[in-house]
């Protein structure tokens, strides 16, 4: 009797790629009041009270701020919901976002 060679199984396993991120950024202008800034930032990206704050003067300060990084779908759906905010109360709040890089 011969011996039998058993061959070791070996399964590919597909590399999972993580979806490409996008950043969300807040542009300052001169109209949106803070506060309302501080709002949205709460409200839409779950920020607490200081932390919306710090965002915003960033924002105020250096023109435009990193709010946070989503997967595209995530991001898109926020600056846009954000943004909308700012609309529906007559304001030129925009939000944008950008691939990470």
């Amino acid at each position: 009797m011969s011996p039998t060679t058993v061959k070791p199984k070996t399964s590919a396993k597909p590399k999972l790629q993580r979806p490409p991120l996008y950043k969300v950024i807040l542009l300052n202008d001169d109209y949106t009041p803070r506060e309302f800034v501080v709002t949205v930032l709460k409200v839409v990206f779950r920020m607490g009270e200081e932390v919306a704050s710090r965002v915003m003067l960033t924002a105020h300060q250096k023109g435009a701020c990193v709010i946070a990084v989503y997967t595209r779908d995530v991001a898109e759906t926020k600056a846009k919901e954000a943004t909308d905010m700012g609309k529906a109360k007559g304001y030129p709040l925009f939000f944008t976002t950008e691939p990470e890089e």
